[in-house]
């Protein structure tokens, strides 16, 4: 095997790999929220900032917890805390780095710079494992 053919071979191997912790998420919408909480689905809303290390310690136990999860049904909704604060203030976010759970209609978890993942995800699992009202 040529030096070319086994750099194309390491990339095909690798590439999948690095897609594979990218944090699936979306954009808070209203609209997506409600659509999402009324289908009883786990919906957890990220209120982040670029510039926050909490947020980013918070984004690494999520990544890992997705990658070990691809099939959860976990829906993470992001709220950009510099950018809607009209969102920010609705949820009442005290600060950058709060975490809202729900399942369905019915919050679940409140977290402010809860960055354990033992704890976040213990939080997730248990609101995946729980029936819909």
């Amino acid at each position: 095997m040529n030096v070319v053919s086994k750099i194309i071979l390491a990339v095909v191997l690798i590439a999948p790999l690095s897609f594979a912790q990218a944090l699936e998420k979306e954009s808070f919408t209203q609209e997506r929220f409600d659509e999402l909480t009324a289908n009883g689905d786990t919906v957890l809303v990220d209120i982040y900032a670029t510039w926050c290390p909490t947020c980013a310690k918070q984004r690494e136990v999520l990544e890992d917890f997705q990658a070990t999860n691809p099939n959860s049904g976990l829906h993470i909704l992001e709220v950009d805390f510099d950018d809607q604060k009209d969102v920010v203030r609705q949820f009442r976010a005290p600060r950058q780095s709060t975490l809202y759970l729900y399942k369905g209609e019915e919050q679940v978890w409140f977290s402010v710079a809860e960055t354990d993942s033992d704890v976040i995800v213990g939080e997730i699992e248990k609101a995946l494992s729980t029936g819909s009202e």
